[in-house]
């Protein structure tokens, strides 16, 4: 094999894959911080939505439930 083609495998590799992944893990994030304004949003809203309400009731039943199984 030849150095050109190890260069161009070289740069297969980091354009397809490293910047493949980077892109991904960016679009992730993106999704991510978008629900997360959403939800600081909704809970500085007067009149809450009812998919808010079912989140906050959701996770107080599982901190609950998960405070009852701790043991120390």
């Amino acid at each position: 094999m030849s150095m050109g083609a190890f260069y161009n495998i070289m740069l297969g590799y980091f354009f397809g894959f490293a910047l493949g992944v980077g892109c991904a893990l960016a679009v992730f994030y993106a999704i991510y911080s978008g629900g997360y304004r959403k939800a600081v949003e909704h809970s500085l809203l007067e009149r809450k939505p009812k998919g808010y309400l079912d989140a906050v009731a959701a996770a107080k039943r599982r901190a609950e439930k998960e405070k009852g199984t701790q043991t120390i």
